[in-house]
């Protein structure tokens, strides 16, 4: 039996560590089946949990008493039996002396590089970080930066911010083709952005959008493009946005936004607007650090449209190094 437990854990555990496994599990890792039978996400965390273990050097029995837990549970979850609670995890990896993303393994914590890399970026601000990127999408090839000004001016933003009006008296002024991206995207589907998330999911719409903005980058070297609003939750496609375009994050209050998602005849928001409003704040907020990446920035609130067309059309021209007209 302790023969099976031992090519099974690829480790040499003392007798005590053998004894500490509860015998239901060593009964099941009698049968080749019932380990067929594990989940698969359950026995890599075990695998990745033996392997950090095995790197510090602890035994079993040492990591189960820095971590405040019991033997037979951790040894369940090693095995890829148990299904540990988040905060078992999160003892496991205090004792581990790892962040709990190297536990549970993200893609930061795939191979020898990607630790080492990660390790010199921990503790950096927000701006060296941000020349790391840039550094990186120029040695890659893939961009990140704006490092040179893009004809392409792409409008990011919530919903109600002005994209749609906005962006097309900016391309009316600068002679330039507008597109609303949303727009795009249903063309590629056929059917209304709605009918997308509600047929095919939010996964299913995320590869028609990047799709959509691919071929807008690839056929227009000058060109306005109101974004939709949840871009941004697409780090791949906000990537390709910043790299390929001249950005401006549109701002507004939350008040605003809700005022003008409600005159564009949207009224669902009024059915619980206490709640819609808290939700659109939290909205906002998650989403404000990586508006924030934007070159250029324009505050619609309090002002009149004509005045933040205005202040918009003179901020891109000045970026763009054209003449103002008047």
């Amino acid at each position: 039996m302790s023969s099976t437990i031992l090519h099974i854990s690829g480790l040499s555990p003392s007798s005590q560590e053998e004894e500490s496994l509860p015998l239901p599990v060593i009964g099941q890792l009698g049968s080749s089946a019932t380990i067929d039978e594990r989940n698969p996400y359950l026995a890599t965390l075990g695998d990745r949990v033996r392997a950090l273990r095995s790197r510090r050097g602890m035994t079993r029995k040492a990591l189960a008493l820095h971590a405040n837990i019991s033997e037979r549970h951790l040894a369940n979850l090693e095995y890829g039996v148990g299904n540990a609670s988040i905060l078992v995890l999160v003892q496991v990896a205090g004792a581990l002396q790892c962040p709990l993303g190297e536990l549970i393994g993200d893609i930061t914590t795939s191979s020898p590089e990607w630790l080492l890399i990660r390790e010199l970026l921990e503790q950096r601000d927000e701006a060296t970080l941000q020349r790391v990127r840039v550094s990186i999408g120029e040695m890659l090839g893939t961009g990140g930066g704006n490092a040179t000004i893009s004809t392409r001016i792409a409008l990011v933003g919530l919903r109600g911010a002005g994209k749609s009006t906005l962006g097309q008296m900016l391309a009316q002024d600068l002679d330039y083709p507008f597109i609303e991206l949303s727009r795009e995207i249903e063309k590629f589907a056929g059917c209304s952005v709605a009918e997308i998330q509600a047929l095919y999911g939010i996964n299913a719409y995320r590869r028609y959008e990047r799709r959509a903005l691919e071929e807008t980058i690839q056929i227009y070297p000058e060109v306005v493009i109101a974004t939709p609003g949840g871009l941004v939750s697409d780090v791949a496609t906000f990537n390709q946005l910043l790299t390929h375009c001249t950005t401006v994050w549109l701002q507004a209050d939350p008040e605003d936004h809700m005022k003008r998602v409600t005159a564009q005849g949207d009224l669902r928001p009024m059915a619980a607007s206490r709640e819609a409003m808290e939700d659109l704040k939290g909205i906002l907020s998650g989403r404000a650090a990586f508006y924030s990446k934007a070159q250029l920035r324009v505050d619609t609130s309090g002002q009149s449209l004509d005045d933040t067309y205005l202040l918009l059309r003179d901020q891109v021209r000045q970026t763009l190094q054209l003449t103002t007209v008047n």
